[in-house]
C-alpha cells in the first residue's frame, strides 16, 4: 500500500492540474493506494467538487481514498528556497514532506518550486549514509528504451566521488523502476576515451571502474538519443547537474520542434504526429525522483498537465512498491563497507 501526498498548490496550473491529475490517478491506481491532497483545505475541497464531473465523475465515488491535508501557505516559484522553508512552515510543500517523517505518508510529489523541494526534502527526509548530495534522476526517451540521466539539475558542480554516488543511485532506479537487470552505466563526456573530459570526469572514469557498477565507460552526447554507443546499450547516464539540465531542456524542445516542422512542410495530421512522438513528451514520465533522500520525493515539471501529474503519481507508487529508497540504502551501505575493507 502506498500513501502518496500531492502538493495541490504546486505548478503553473495549480490547483486544477494537480487535482485533476489526482482524480485521473485514483481511477487507475490499485485500490490499496490512497492519495493525500495537501493545500488550503477549503480551496482544495471546492476544486475537487468542481472537477469531479464528466469523465472524472466516477472519482467522486472513491472519496474514501482521497484525504485532504490542510496547509494554508504556498511556496511560490519566485520564493528563495531557504527563506521560504523558514518563513512558510505551514506550506503545502513542507507539510506534505513532513507527513513522511511522521510516518503518515510514503511519498511526496510537487510541480512547484524545485529548489525549495530539494532543500526541504534534504532537510526533512535526510540523506542516506555515505551521500553528500541527492540527485534528480530523469528518464530520457531513446531509440531503444528510456534511460536514466542524473544529475539533471540538483547540483551544478560535482566532485568525481559524487558522480560515482550518482551512478549507484541511478543503477538502483533502473533496476527497481525500469526492471533492468545489472544496468549498464555510462559517463557523459566529450569522447569515449578515458582521457577525454575535464579533470572531474577523467577522475570519475577511473573511480567508476572499481565502483561495483556495470560501467561501460565514457559516452558522448550523440549516444543519448540512440540509447547506447557502438559498445552496446546503456541504461544510466551520469553527469553533473549543469550538463544534465542543459541536455534535459534541449530534449524537451525536440518534440514541439519536430511536430511544428512536420506540420509546416509535410501537411501531416497533428494528432497522429503527437501520438507518434508522445514518448518525447515529458508528461509521459510525469516526474523525476530526487534520489538519495530517505524517502520518496518526486519533482514534476512546473508546467505539468493533469496527465503528467497522473503519471508522476504512478511513478511514486512504483518506487514505494519496490522499496527503492531502502534498496538505495543497502546498496550504499554495501559500497561503503567495501571501501572500508579495502582501506
Amino acid at each position: 500500500m502506498a500513501r502518496i501526498a500531492l502538493d495541490a498548490m504546486g505548478g503553473d496550473f495549480a490547483p486544477d492540474a494537480a487535482i485533476a491529475g489526482a482524480l485521473h490517478a485514483i481511477l487507475e491506481l490499485a485500490p490499496e493506494h490512497t492519495l493525500q491532497l495537501v493545500g488550503p483545505r477549503d480551496i482544495v475541497r471546492d476544486r475537487v467538487s468542481a472537477l469531479a464531473t464528466g469523465e472524472l465523475a466516477p472519482a467522486a465515488a472513491l472519496a474514501a481514498r482521497l484525504e485532504l491535508i490542510d496547509a494554508p501557505e504556498v511556496i511560490e516559484m519566485s520564493d528563495k528556497p531557504a527563506a521560504a522553508l523558514r518563513s512558510k512552515p505551514n506550506s503545502s510543500m513542507v507539510v506534505g514532506l513532513k507527513l513522511q517523517t511522521e510516518g503518515r505518508s510514503d511519498a511526496f510529489i510537487s510541480a512547484g518550486n524545485t529548489g525549495a523541494q530539494m532543500a526541504a526534502s534534504t532537510v526533512l527526509l535526510k540523506l542516506h549514509a555515505g551521500l553528500t548530495r541527492p540527485a534528480i534522476a530523469t528518464l530520457f526517451p531513446t531509440a531503444r528504451q528510456p534511460i536514466v540521466v542524473l544529475d539533471s539539475g540538483a547540483n551544478v558542480d560535482c566532485s568525481a566521488q559524487e558522480l560515482v554516488q550518482f551512478a549507484r543511485l541511478g543503477a538502483v532506479y533502473a533496476e527497481d523502476v525500469l526492471g533492468r537487470h545489472n544496468p549498464i552505466v555510462g559517463l557523459l563526456s566529450i569522447g569515449e576515451e578515458p582521457e577525454k573530459g575535464n579533470a572531474v570526469v577523467k577522475e570519475a572514469n577511473q573511480l567508476l571502474r572499481n565502483a561495483g557498477v556495470n560501467f561501460q565507460g565514457n559516452i558522448e552526447g550523440r549516444d543519448l538519443p540512440a540509447g547506447g554507443s557502438d559498445r552496446g546499450p546503456i541504461d544510466v547516464v551520469v553527469c553533473d547537474g549543469f550538463v544534465g539540465n542543459v541536455v534535459l531542456k534541449f530534449y524537451e524542445a525536440i518534440a514541439p520542434m519536430m511536430i511544428g516542422m512536420l506540420q509546416k512542410h509535410g501537411g501531416l495530421d497533428p494528432e497522429q504526429l503527437k501520438s507518434t512522438l508522445k514518448h518525447l513528451d515529458y508528461s509521459e514520465y510525469g516526474g523525476a525522483p530526487l534520489l538519495g533522500v530517505r524517502g520518496v520525493s518526486v519533482i514534476s515539471h512546473g508546467k505539468s498537465s493533469p496527465r503528467a501529474i497522473k503519471n508522476a503519481i504512478k511513478l511514486a507508487a512504483k518506487t514505494v512498491e519496490t522499496r527503492m529508497s531502502e534498496h538505495i540504502g543497502r546498496r550504499l551501505g554495501d559500497a561503503n563497507g567495501s571501501a572500508g575493507s579495502v582501506a
